[in-house]
């Protein structure tokens, strides 16, 4: 869907000159992109089905040329949209129509790693990835593994707050930060936490990450790393039912077992992922687990018998066990190919991110499979069931509009359910433009009042990523529909788009 904010042809055209010029004066020539065939591939990130060019993008080299832009634009009062890999679903780096997307593509170095302290710091463009291949010569790795980890940037995942399959027993971005180095609107250095235990004063990087750019740009980060485990050990767990997998991994948590990664898969997002990397799935059951245990030889060996205990209690109809490194890497190729294995089926889809406690995983794989009958869409999924966190994916055609709007729909009714729960609309993807309604159902005016007076205090003329993840105060009441009747995600976008500061 192309998003483009309308203006005269004069009032953009003078606009962007001014931008440009000012721009220059802080950059090479090299470092800024403004016509429409170079600023094309920066108009959406991993949400594609919504697009919108810049006036301009800026390709910073160093930590001071980020800071100039800033100062630049802030004088301008410019808007601007940091983007890292542009992998992020939920429209976070969506660019402004009238303002700067910010690439910190070209930060990618890893400036140093402490293999006593365990700690590296990493400039914001830095791929996940890339950090634990930098750290494997001394034994060591950084924890959170998105599936998108081989393009997905150090910045984005900290503005996202990003997990991956080994966040149940590892944590999240924010468990794994101790410090991070960036600027604010203005252009001004900012440094939030510590390499020590703890830092002084409140929590402030604890929420920065995940304030999904609204508040400061991130250019460098300190994080955390682990020694490797000695050995780790996947089981790959068959069931005729979907809710006895769910019930299962309800039962491994009750038996005080934190495997290092508990995540699930339904029929048909096996059938897909088999596929595509012939991991060796089952493909007759009706969902699957994969649970990894690591640690000491002794360890692991104790916690598979346990967990082999607890899932043929739950009625697994089949548990195989990895033999060697190379299995195991296998039953995970189709966890971690899920996303390029949907679509190779589908045209298009929407992934969505809802949290729900764990007990209520099979109510809520009903309430999807009865929302596919409503929508007449199809919907596959896969999950870090461990933590509850769910990743539907809506498949649909985006040339139909009709289609679009039934998968918006759908997607909002999932979110509402998920709330009905006791969950959240968001575990590790973010709010960005896809989940602005749903924001709607989660918080109270109130609390959205606070969120904005947050913001306000780093950026009180909403330069930094305006009309994301907090929507207006005055929209939510129009945007509370009943059930089965979506949550008018399109209204919303144009609600968003209409609150942009106009020049």
């Amino acid at each position: 869907m192309d998003t483009t904010v309308t203006q005269s042809p004069d009032t953009h055209q003078q606009r962007q000159q001014a931008v440009v010029k000012a721009l220059l004066r802080v950059l090479p020539e090299r470092s800024i992109l403004w016509r429409d065939e170079a600023v094309t591939p920066f108009e959406c990130d991993g949400l594609s089905a919504y697009r919108q060019r810049p006036l301009a993008v800026a390709l910073p080299e160093t930590h001071e040329q980020v800071g100039a832009v800033l100062k630049a634009c802030h004088e301008l009062n410019v808007p601007v949209v940091a983007r890292g890999g542009g992998t992020g679903l939920s429209g976070g780096a969506l660019p402004n129509a009238m303002g700067v997307t910010l690439s910190l593509a070209r930060l990618n170095r890893i400036l140093h790693i402490d293999p006593l302290a365990r700690t590296a710091v990493v400039e914001c463009g830095v791929r996940n990835l890339a950090i634990s291949e930098a750290a494997a010569a001394h034994g060591l790795y950084y924890a959170p593994d998105p599936s998108s980890q081989i393009a997905c940037t150090i910045g984005g995942n900290v503005a996202e707050n990003a997990g991956g399959v080994h966040c149940l027993k590892y944590g999240l971005t924010v468990h794994n930060v101790l410090r991070v180095r960036g600027f604010t609107v203005e252009g001004a250095v900012l440094e939030l936490g510590s390499e020590a235990l703890d830092a002084a004063g409140l929590d402030l990087l604890a929420a920065f990450i995940g304030s999904e750019g609204l508040l400061g740009v991130a250019t460098e980060i300190t994080v955390r790393l682990l020694p490797k485990p000695q050995v780790a050990r996947c089981l790959l767990a068959s069931f005729d039912d979907v809710g006895k997998a769910g019930d299962a991994v309800a039962a491994i948590i009750a038996a005080g077992l934190i495997p290092a990664g508990l995540e699930m898969m339904d029929k048909p997002m096996t059938a897909a992922v088999e596929d595509f990397v012939h991991a060796g799935y089952d493909l007759n059951a009706e969902a699957i687990l994969l649970v990894e245990s690591d640690g000491s030889p002794e360890e692991v060996e104790e916690e598979i018998e346990r967990l082999r205990a607890v899932l043929d209690q739950a009625g697994a109809t089949q548990v195989s066990v990895s033999e060697d490194e190379a299995q195991r890497l296998r039953f995970w190729s189709g966890r971690k190919n899920a996303f390029p294995a949907t679509g190779r089926i589908s045209p298009d889809y929407l992934c969505m991110d809802a949290s729900i406690p764990r007990k209520a995983l099979a109510t809520m794989l009903q309430a999807i499979n009865d929302l596919q009958t409503t929508y007449g869409l199809r919907c596959v999924n896969v999950f870090h069931a461990g933590d509850g966190n769910m990743h539907p994916l809506i498949l649909f055609d985006a040339n139909d509009p009709d289609q679009l709007q039934r998968a918006e729909a759908f997607g909002n009714d999932i979110l509402r359910q998920a709330v009905q729960l006791g969950g959240s609309i968001t575990g590790e993807h973010g709010v960005g433009i896809e989940k602005l309604d749903a924001m709607c159902t989660q918080f109270t005016d109130a609390e959205r009042e606070q969120m904005l007076a947050f913001k306000a205090a780093f950026d009180p003329k909403a330069q930094l990523n305006p009309g994301k993840m907090i929507p207006m105060l005055a929209r939510c009441g129009e945007l509370r529909p009943g059930p089965g009747q979506g949550m008018g995600q399109t209204l919303a976008l144009k609600e968003a788009l209409a609150t942009l500061p106009r020049f």
